[in-house]
């Protein structure tokens, strides 16, 4: 793994040995059981430190240090961005979002596998977590990782942030545009104006964003609404 450090130390993060084996110890569990459910399409060691591990850890050029903190991470299906960033802040409490339950099995035996606490794992529907108490308002940052356009995805990810806390969306090269169409329903939902950061992964032409989004107002109870509505009639 020596090049995925040294990428990693050019967005001024580092992992210790314990931490990288961890991430070797992740790399395999995925390669394996992907090779019998739709976890990744990337099978190569390389690709998936590059496309998965050092994208998902990006995102702490933008949260900072996480320890004590509280993130969810909705949709994250193998378990990113939350996973690698609970490796790299360990004092992290994560809550993973899941709605298929054989990824919600690997994620616990990732969890198991790498000794992780403070992991909650919820095979759920963000639109029901966002009414249910226990996490309405209760998180310092809501994350999602493609999963859905930014009028949606504000939606499900609003509503979980307190206000004071962040959203945080891992976007494509349409960011500027997703993020310009949703400034109707960011503001419904409490959120402030997004603020868009430029993420270049090595050997990835793409421009990757980082779309952070402030939550300065209460979320309306009437948000999120039923399951299925916001990615039906988006905001």
């Amino acid at each position: 793994m020596k090049q995925f450090t040294q990428e990693l130390s050019e967005f001024g993060l580092s992992l210790t040995p314990a931490q990288l084996e961890q991430f070797s110890r992740y790399q395999a569990l995925l390669i394996q059981w992907s090779k019998r459910m739709n976890l990744t399409a990337i099978k190569d060691a390389r690709l998936i430190q590059q496309r998965h591990f050092l994208d998902s850890l990006t995102c702490a050029t933008v949260t900072g240090e996480l320890h004590g903190q509280r993130l969810i991470d909705v949709g994250t299906g193998a378990g990113f961005p939350g996973l690698p960033l609970k490796i790299l802040y360990p004092e992290l409490t994560l809550t993973l979002v899941e709605s298929t339950v054989k990824k919600s099995q690997f994620l616990q035996a990732v969890v198991d596998e790498l000794g992780l606490t403070d992991v909650r794992i919820l095979t759920d529907r963000a639109e029901l977590l966002g009414q249910d108490s226990a996490h309405r308002q209760q998180y310092d940052w809501a994350v999602g990782r493609g999963v859905a356009n930014l009028r949606i995805l504000a939606e499900y990810l609003l509503p979980l942030c307190r206000v004071g806390g962040y959203m945080l969306a891992q976007k494509g090269e349409n960011a500027a545009s997703e993020a310009e169409e949703a400034h109707s329903a960011i503001d419904q939902l409490g959120g402030d104006t997004p603020v868009l950061h430029a993420v270049h992964i090595p050997d990835h032409d793409a421009t990757h964003y980082l779309v952070v989004i402030e939550k300065v107002g209460q979320t309306p109870d009437r948000f999120p609404r039923n399951v299925g509505i916001p990615a039906k009639r988006p905001l």
